[in-house]
């Protein structure tokens, strides 16, 4: 039975996007509703709704009430839009794209190659880049994943040993407002893709726009790349790190954050990584070779909480 459980885990997945992209447990938050009530809230067919409210009391989401009412449970407070829940997770995970290239899994097993680029034609990047909708909800999930882990880095690496900052491939800069709130002497700046950065403001930190494989801002202490190197394959990754490599002056630092693939739970997501991207997580040891490829000298690994270490070189 466990095993039927988890072949069907593609259906309760689905089920939560529909759940996130629906709004249920915010529709819930504060008392138990009946289904037409939440389908009227919704915009969805009463009795649809209803037999995917029922599937979501049978895994602990939902409560089920007498006369068709359901309440949120603990679990399903987890699907609430608030600050490190899973619901941009929920709502990302199952758009069509994603889904469409996991579906290629075995393409990807079979030939090294991500499925997402013999689908499409194209990176994901380049996609989501005709795709502003697609864009905007993938950098919301981007966003809400990195409020979760932005205190354990800030606070359990020392940035205040950098005057200087930079935040390459940084996203809307969640991580970087986060460093520089708990380190105030710091100076950031966030660099990331024009269409990426384009009308993001923050309290001490400069904004460029660019790509981390022509340049990256001159003249910093450290060049922070969180989640970016695990997105490719070794050459583009090489290549990306000795870009940064160019930029460093004297002792300054580059500091890549990534989980250790020692650790079994990044098994999943170095799937993830194959499918969409041809990238890869890394073991500690696999990062040192690439950052002696790109002219880096390796330097420390400290490990920092919530499954993540700070790899540095200079």
């Amino acid at each position: 039975m466990g095993l039927r459980r988890a072949v069907n885990g593609y259906q309760v997945s689905q089920a939560l996007h529909v759940a996130a992209s629906l709004g249920l447990a915010d529709l819930l938050a504060d008392r138990s509703r009946s289904t037409d009530d939440l389908a009227a809230a919704c915009g969805a067919h009463p009795a649809s709704l209803y037999r995917l409210l029922r599937a979501l009391a049978s895994i602990g989401v939902l409560d089920a009430e007498p006369e068709r009412r359901f309440a949120l449970t603990e679990l399903g407070e987890e699907l609430r839009s608030v600050p490190g829940s899973e619901h941009a997770h929920a709502v990302f995970i199952g758009r069509d794209y994603h889904w469409n290239a996991w579906s290629q899994l075995e393409h990807s097993v079979r030939t090294g190659e991500p499925a997402f680029q013999t689908l499409y034609g194209m990176s994901v990047w380049e996609y989501r880049a005709e795709r502003p909708e697609e864009s905007a909800i993938f950098d919301r999930w981007m966003t809400a994943n990195t409020e979760t882990v932005n205190d354990v880095i800030a606070g359990g690496y020392d940035f205040s040993r950098f005057a200087h900052v930079v935040d390459v491939g940084g996203g809307r800069g969640s991580l970087l407002a986060a460093v520089v709130r708990a380190h105030p002497d710091v100076q950031g700046t966030l660099f990331d893709q024009p269409h990426v950065v384009e009308n993001v403001e923050i309290d001490g930190v400069e904004v460029i726009g660019g790509s981390f494989f022509d340049t990256v801002p001159r003249g910093a202490d450290a060049y922070v790349l969180k989640w970016i190197i695990h997105d490719w394959g070794d050459d583009e990754a090489v290549a990306i790190l000795r870009t940064c490599a160019a930029a460093l002056d004297g002792d300054a630092r580059v500091l890549v954050i990534e989980r250790d693939l020692s650790d079994p739970a990044a098994s999943w997501l170095d799937l993830q990584m194959l499918v969409m991207l041809g990238g890869r997580e890394r073991t500690e040891h696999e990062y040192a070779a690439l950052f002696r490829a790109a002219g880096l000298e390796p330097t420390s690994t400290t490990p920092v909480g919530a499954g993540l270490s700070v790899f540095e070189a200079r």
